[in-house]
């Protein structure tokens, strides 16, 4: 038996020790950043004893003991729309519009797939302790949590937003911090701090105006009895806890409120593994030139990069003494110089992880930034949408890496960024710093997931940790109706104050006049 100081010890640090809980998971978004970004968390939860089901378009490469997948591909139908929106120019209220929309569309597939309403909306069918979803204007989906009266987990796999703050209350000043967006704005210039509150306006309008509406109604239709006594706004105002994808050493340092919890890089692998031989043997080749690591993601697709921006990094990279390990969907490129080995999937974080790895020429998306930052290598960035922008623009800021436009760059300009990042020591220098202010946490970002996850299961979704800010409108949070309060009493009083000073020049004129008559007057009977 277990000695039992042992026996309370484990009870403290490890609550799965105590029960297994019974965990929904949803995460749709048909990107693999995000799936893969919960991944490692989710795992680390089964392998406590929690049983899991999770809701994604990605089936599981092999099984996991105590995952159960829905598999949901409908939520694919309208991805390659959406990247094209997002990489073509639109005005902005045409950009929200069309981001929004997909995310309703999002939500709806989900709603309306067989397996979900096979294994969870049925009635009696299942029951849960605990909701984890990904927390990007899914708000429909809110809607379970008062279904199975279990509280929410909310991952933010870009880092938080203004929306994502007004609805646990978080401070979001626009005046320093700008939401991930395809837009990137100067906060430190007037001309830049206006542009960005007219584009949170539009955000803010497009949703509250339209969209929110929207997800009311399908709250309705998938839960009519509870929707006749609790709004999704109450709901949605409820979240218990929110992991979000950051760290202050990552990005702009911003204020959070207490159930705002920062697990940046919490799906790094802490220990990398060892590269096939074919890749080390082709690192080992570079010899003391090293090797630079390039991938544009995910999403960045062989049928949406035109012919002359392949020519062009071909050109660059066929001029330069490293090798390239590029990370791209068409294996079967033509004319790839010798020095480049390009793979429909490579091991990023373990080539990362690499000694004779020099430099990463990334799009920039949270993940990406967060390994090269993890592992200190410096980066050359070339951002394409959504939070890719501000990810990029804090690497410049930092001293990180370079940025290029990727649509306008030339083979020359490429090529003399690259040998600059790679000959000035400075960024190399950098990149070590971060990465080892980044790394010197108290507890790895997944230990602190994993535990803030058993701290909201402990305390019934620890309802302490809400602020009360979360459940004011704008103009009370803002204090707006004070202050017009105060700014009305200060315009009475002046108003007052003049209507005194009128009277009593007014009257003193009068005086000075009757006077001024009355000496006339005088002189006249003289």
């Amino acid at each position: 038996m277990l000695p039992s100081g042992l026996f309370y010890l484990l009870i403290l640090l490890f609550p799965g020790f105590l029960y297994g809980a019974r965990i929904l998971a949803l995460f749709p978004v048909p990107s693999q950043s995000h799936y893969y970004h919960a991944l490692p968390y989710l795992k680390n939860l089964a392998s406590l004893g929690h049983e899991i089901t999770l809701v994604s378009p990605f089936p599981p490469e092999k099984p996991v003991n105590n995952i159960y997948d829905i598999y949901v591909p409908e939520v694919f139908n309208s991805f390659d729309e959406l990247l094209k929106t997002m990489t073509t120019p639109k005005n902005t209220w045409e950009f929200f519009d069309a981001t929004n929309e997909f995310v309703y569309n999002i939500t709806k597939d989900v709603f309306n797939n067989d397996g979900v309403r096979r294994e969870i909306l049925r009635p009696g069918k299942a029951q849960f302790d605990l909701i984890i979803v990904d927390i990007w204007k899914y708000d429909a989906f809110y809607g379970l949590a008062a279904y199975f009266e279990a509280p929410i987990i909310g991952l933010a796999p870009c880092g938080t937003d203004w929306k994502i703050d007004e609805m646990v209350g978080s401070p979001s000043p626009m005046s320093y911090l700008q939401s991930p967006s395809s837009y990137l704005y100067d906060l430190d210039t007037f001309g830049g701090r206006m542009a960005h509150f007219v584009e949170r306006s539009i955000s803010w309008f497009t949703w509250h105006w339209h969209y929110e509406k929207k997800h009311e109604a399908l709250y309705k239709k998938y839960f009519p009895k509870i929707a006749e006594t609790k709004p999704l706004s109450e709901i949605s105002q409820n979240i218990a806890l929110v992991l979000v994808n950051q760290h202050f050493t990552l990005g702009p340092p911003r204020p959070y409120v207490p159930n705002v919890i920062e697990v940046g890089g919490m799906h790094i692998d802490q220990q990398p593994k060892a590269l096939t031989q074919e890749l080390e043997d082709f690192i080992q080749g570079a010899g003391e030139h090293g090797v630079i690591y390039f991938s544009l993601g995910t999403n960045v697709r062989t049928k949406n990069m035109v012919e002359d921006r392949k020519r062009i990094l071909i050109e660059a990279f066929g001029s330069l003494p490293q090798r390239i390990l590029w990370k791209f969907d068409d294996e079967e490129l033509q004319d790839i110089p010798s020095n480049v080995l390009v793979r429909k999937w490579l091991p990023q974080q373990d080539i990362l992880a690499h000694p004779k790895v020099k430099l990463f020429i990334t799009h920039g998306g949270m993940q990406s930034t967060i390994e090269s930052i993890h592992y200190g290598k410096p980066m050359l960035g070339l951002p394409f949408f959504y939070d890719q922008f501000t990810n990029v623009d804090h690497i410049k800021k930092q001293g990180l890496g370079l940025a290029l436009n990727y649509h306008d760059m030339t083979s020359d300009e490429l090529k003399d960024t690259i040998l600059q990042l790679l000959t000035e020591k400075r960024f190399e220098v950098t990149a070590r710093i971060a990465g080892a202010r980044y790394r010197d946490q108290p507890m790895k970002p997944l230990e602190t997931a994993v535990w803030w996850t058993h701290y909201v299961l402990r305390h019934k979704g620890a309802p302490h940790m809400r602020v009360a800010g979360r459940k004011l409108n704008f103009f009370t949070h803002h204090s707006l109706d004070v202050l017009g309060t105060v700014l009305l009493a200060i315009i009475v009083v002046l108003a007052i104050v003049l209507i005194i000073v009128f009277s009593v020049c007014k009257i003193s004129k009068n005086i000075l006049t009757r006077l001024v008559v009355k000496k006339r007057r005088k002189r006249k009977v003289r």
